[in-house]
């Protein structure tokens, strides 16, 4: 989107150049990547960083305010009731489409927003193997707020991992080793020492946690860095998972509820130019075109469930419209210039807010690349320059 980096960055690539940036990253991660890595990062131009960073600041008023959490308390499943929920949620991300308003200008709309973590580990490995076999002016950063990759390690240890020893804190999913973020998992390992663990492993005595380490010895859990989807467990699967209804002795890193008080169920509350229209589904009291909304499911990751093309009939079918949104579409631009079409792109924005900081701040990002329908492995088969990847920001000086 910086058009004269761009060019530059095509001209210099090569398919020895990208097969050598996997080769590293395999190495780095001793894995391969569960999903599609694109070819080339996204260069943010100065004005779209700010519009997208003011967006953020819009919705960060909502959440702080007083009331959030009495407006936000019917998101929460009855059967998630899990004790020991935090003042303020330790982490958000923001979901940005590349699109073109009416007035053919480029700019940022939310697409969600989630109260849950995300690849925070394989991003500091593409920051930095982009930099290495690409010239990546020294005018861009993918960080933001003066952090660089030392100091985002210390923080990520500071936050997930605390006071505590490493050996007490785990990374929680659900069968790990089946999920696509299966190296963002490893990466974390590698980066803060933390050992992943299946939420079918985890051993109560009493009011503790335990779980095996990778030497065979039972270890005390003080604090889950918490990667689990709940909604991704089946029934017969929660057979198999110990009650978290017990008050544990544990700090969570963001507790379950906050996956979600932060989501798309707050689409409905938001006024904003970059915040598309949103509706809940059991609330709407007049009839809407349907062709220019999209029909998602509040409650679901990674595009799961989401119906673009809305017929009366998909509406109509569902039984629990209460758990579903329409929002406004919005006209993604294929923005991103390669040497196999144009893409188009999502940038998403990592925030973090400490207990003694007045309000979270952006620190990292990734993106995402598609010449499909939408964003997504399932999209974009058999398609190359997409993927997941990374953005590097103009300077704001």
């Amino acid at each position: 989107m910086i058009k004269e980096i761009r060019e530059q960055f095509n001209a210099s690539f090569t398919d020895e150049k990208y097969q050598l940036f996997l080769e590293k990253l395999e190495q780095l991660t001793q894995t391969i990547p569960g999903f599609r890595i694109a070819e080339t990062p996204l260069f943010i131009p100065k004005r779209l960083s700010q519009q997208m960073q003011e967006t953020c600041e819009h919705i960060i008023e909502f959440i702080a305010d007083p009331s959030f959490k009495e407006l936000t308390a019917p998101s929460i499943p009855s059967h998630i009731s899990i004790p020991g929920e935090s003042e303020l949620p330790e982490i958000i991300v923001f979901d940005f489409g590349i699109c073109k308003n009416q007035q053919n200008e480029i700019e940022p709309q939310l697409i969600e927003m989630q109260g849950f973590p995300s690849v925070f580990g394989l991003q500091i490995y593409l920051d930095e193997l982009f930099k290495e076999i690409y010239s990546i002016p020294e005018s861009l950063d993918s960080y933001f707020n003066q952090f660089n990759k030392t100091q985002y390690i210390e923080f990520l240890k500071d936050l997930i991992i605390g006071n505590e020893e490493a050996k007490h804190t785990i990374l929680l999913e659900f069968e790990p080793q089946h999920q696509k973020t299966l190296i963002d998992f490893l990466s974390i390992h590698n980066l803060l020492e933390i050992e992943t663990v299946c939420i079918k492993d985890l051993i109560p005595i009493g009011n503790q946690l335990f779980y095996t380490n990778s030497t065979g010895e039972q270890t005390l859990i003080k604090r889950i860095f918490n990667r689990i989807v709940f909604e991704d467990i089946n029934d017969d699967e929660w057979e198999k998972i110990i009650s978290l209804q017990k008050d544990y002795n544990i700090t969570w890193i963001n507790h379950p509820n906050w996956f979600y008080r932060i989501s798309k169920y707050c689409l409905p509350f938001l006024d904003h130019p970059f915040i598309p229209k949103t509706y809940f589904l059991n609330d709407l009291t007049q009839p809407l075109a349907l062709n220019e909304f999209v029909l998602k499911p509040i409650f679901s990751y990674a595009g799961m469930g989401v119906k673009i093309n809305v017929e009366q009939s998909d509406i109509d079918d569902i039984n629990n419209p209460e758990d579903w949104i329409l929002q406004q579409k919005v006209n993604y631009e294929p923005i991103v210039n390669t040497p196999s079409g144009d893409a188009k792109a999502e940038v998403r924005l990592f925030y973090f807010w400490k207990k003694d900081w007045p309000r979270p701040i952006a620190i990292h990002n990734l993106a995402r690349l598609s010449k499909g329908e939408m964003i997504g492995t399932r999209y974009n088969e058999d398609k190359n320059w997409v993927g997941g990847t990374i953005a590097f920001f103009e300077s704001a000086s």
